[in-house]
């Protein structure tokens, strides 16, 4: 038996997304087709990249020029999207501060969409999300590199932060460990690495090797907002998922993957990207020239690390995935 899980990359909903939210309502910023693959998983995943609140106040750093905030009906579009769960570990949870934080549990919690990366205090933020499937259980795990100043602490609302520069701390290691050695599949969601770049620095590659090492089953990544390559149970980076980001023209950030993992037993053995194309504030999927750049931009990638990728129906099929990270 297998299940399959739909992971979806950065997905922010706030600014001009939030506008149109907030003028249109939560429905319609994804495509029908889109939308019905998500729903068609026995497990959607996905990055949220923005708080969803109508409180707080701005972070105050200064390194930090963006700051993103979802009105509460976006709780909406991602129930509507067929998503059972979303990581906060990320450098946006907190962009309006612990009240939008705590309103952002709230709201996904009244939605029905779990979170996992974040929480009211550090033993929340560091727990796993459980589901229960025809296959088995699967745990998700969320986990940051950055922000330190987001980290939740002992009393502290933020996110599940570890310095992944240095070393994989033991609290995820011990736990993914656990969950495995439990009979679950474990997910890890991790939110790592520098923004637009189109290979995965060498920490992030060391760090990856020691979370498959440690139990998961897979491992995928998001930061980049732009999608990188596959080597063996580990996805670099999802790419974007929605947004109204200014377009690199040579990145092509508004060219993106959705990808379907089909899980069997301890692994998985079967890894779809479906090709996507990001207007602003809107996602669709990818045909013509588009499609083309994203299969050849894959393709290269993976073959960074010796995988190979096949065009199956304007699917992007990575059969058996490359034992190495």
């Amino acid at each position: 038996m297998t299940i399959t899980v739909a992971l979806g990359g950065d997905t922010m909903l706030g600014r001009g997304v939030a506008e149109q939210i907030a003028a249109f309502g939560p429905y319609g910023l994804f495509a029908d087709d889109v939308r019905q693959i998500f729903r068609s998983a026995d497990l959607s995943l996905v990055n949220l990249e923005c708080c969803v609140s109508a409180r707080g106040e701005p972070w105050r750093a200064p390194d930090k020029p963006f700051h993103f905030r979802a009105p509460p009906q976006a709780a909406d579009t991602l129930a509507d999207l067929g998503i059972d769960c979303v990581t906060l570990a990320n450098n946006h949870a907190l962009d309006y501060g612990p009240e939008a934080l705590t309103d952002t549990l709230d709201h996904l919690a009244r939605a029905g969409v779990r979170v996992v990366g974040a929480g009211t205090d550090v033993w929340r933020a560091r727990e796993p999300a459980l589901f229960d499937t025809a296959d088995g259980q699967v745990a998700v795990l969320g986990v940051t590199d950055h922000p330190n100043d987001f980290a939740a602490g002992e009393d502290r609302p933020g996110v599940a932060y570890a310095d992944l520069r240095h070393e994989v701390p033991a609290w995820l290691t011990v736990r993914i460990r656990n969950l495995s050695a439990g009979g679950a599949r474990v997910l890890v969601l991790a939110h790592w690495g520098p923004n637009m770049t189109i290979d995965p620095p060498r920490y992030v590659r060391a760090a990856a090797r020691v979370l498959v090492d440690a139990g998961a089953t897979l491992v995928a990544g998001h930061s980049a907002h732009v999608f990188h390559g596959v080597s063996g149970r580990v996805l670099y980076d999802l790419g974007d998922l929605i947004d109204d980001y200014a377009v690199d023209p040579a990145l092509r950030n508004d060219l993106g993957l959705l990808f379907l993992a089909t899980l069997a037993g301890r692994g998985f053995v079967r890894l779809t990207a479906v090709p996507l194309a990001l207007e602003s504030a809107r996602t669709r999927l990818a045909t013509g020239t588009d499609r083309a750049w994203i299969r050849d931009r894959f393709t290269t990638a993976c073959a960074t690390f010796g995988t190979t990728v096949t065009d199956e129906d304007g699917r992007l099929v990575v059969a058996h995935p490359a034992p190495g990270t």
